[in-house]
């Protein structure tokens, strides 16, 4: 047994300090990224837009939201459980169309036999621009053998995977072929793996620690999991990630996918019946719902390690987008970094016990 000491941090145990700033006005800072890829003898590419993607979660990781989320040159993680035709069907439409596949569309698969055919398959009908490999536990030995047989069929592809927390596995990831390492396990709002196992780390501290490993040899880190409100993407991009990705947050909006909730209102002169939706359920992947869904059940070996819930309906993703940019620009403007890539060199945290005054926090429309 041992224990660590130091005291590690999530988002809500610090703020930002504010700094003396030249920004006249939030519409002048610049959120666009640039990334060299750079993975030598294979090849060097670079990506372009605003680092935020939606996650590979059944409810968001959609072909509408990836459509959608491209308009702000973000990025989607479709889920894993697209078939091979339906993935090709929108590869056709919207590559020959607008290019959106290129740089905006992560294709998400596991690391089972299956999805390891899925990739093999793919390679030989479309051009794999973007791979996730996503599982619960990055840590398992098999993982990076099975990072490798991927990295076979898409030579030439982003490749992110995780989940990992170290910095040792980061590096373990990096050195394995991997481009953007997913950092979290436990932090995600459906999330029970900390509840059910004891096991995680702190988000923004597992952030800190893990892109030191990744920018060392050349790598990017995903901050996966924890942001609940704009406040917590801020201080993702604060500590140094260079992707955020989202799940929760953008949960309920129209682009998701999933078993809605509707409610036959009437309205206008003639009394029209419309259905409108009212709650969107939600649930992690690694969850009872999940598994009964997409993989025959839960297994009588293993607990569910997610929740499922409820999400009142929020509208169009452009609603919880335009909020998530604004609160980033202020945030930008507060301490003076002019553009997103000079962000993390700009900030300072302070530790708090209280993040926000919530005397109204239940009241507010």
């Amino acid at each position: 047994m041992r224990i660590e000491d130091g005291v590690k941090l999530d988002f809500d145990d610090v703020l930002i300090k504010p700094k003396r700033s030249a920004i006249s006005s939030r519409a002048d800072v610049e959120l666009n990224r640039k990334f060299l890829i750079n993975r030598k003898g294979v090849y060097c590419k670079t990506w372009e837009g605003v680092p935020i993607i939606a996650a590979n979660m059944y409810g968001t990781g959609t072909m509408n939201m990836a459509k959608s989320l491209a308009k702000y040159d973000m990025v989607t993680a479709l889920h894993k459980h697209y078939t091979i035709e339906q993935l090709k069907e929108f590869f056709y439409e919207t590559g020959a169309s607008d290019g959106i596949c290129q740089n905006r569309v992560f294709i998400t698969v596991g690391t089972n036999d299956n999805d390891i055919e899925k990739i093999k398959q793919l390679s030989r009908e479309i051009v794999l621009y973007m791979v996730c490999v996503d599982v619960a536990n990055g840590y398992t030995e098999s993982f990076l053998d099975k990072i490798k047989r991927i990295r076979e069929y898409c030579p030439h592809a982003i490749l992110m995977a995780g989940n990992v927390v170290s910095y040792e596995m980061t590096e373990a990831l990096i050195l394995g072929g991997v481009d953007i390492v997913k950092i979290g396990i436990g932090p995600g709002s459906c999330c029970e793996t900390r509840l059910k196992t004891g096991v995680g780390y702190p988000q923004l501290s597992a952030i800190e620690e893990c892109k030191d490993a990744a920018h060392g040899l050349g790598g990017l880190v995903c901050a996966d999991g924890g942001c609940k409100i704009p406040a917590d993407i801020c201080k993702a991009f604060g500590v140094g990630a260079d992707f955020v990705m989202l799940g929760g947050m953008l949960a309920g909006t129209d682009e998701c996918e999933g078993e809605w909730t509707y409610q036959n209102v009437r309205e206008g002169r003639f009394s029209t019946t419309t259905n409108k939706k009212v709650a969107l359920k939600f649930y992690g992947m690694s969850s009872k719902e999940a598994q009964e869904k997409h993989n025959g059940g839960l297994k009588n070996y293993r607990a569910s390690e997610g929740r499922s819930v409820d999400i009142p309906y929020k509208g169009p993703v452009e609603n919880v987008i335009n909020d998530v940019l604004g609160g980033l620009r202020s945030s930008c403007s507060y301490i003076g970094a002019e553009k997103l890539k000079d962000f993390s060199k700009c900030c300072t945290f302070v530790r708090v016990n209280n993040t926000h005054n919530r005397v109204f926090e239940n009241m507010s429309n």
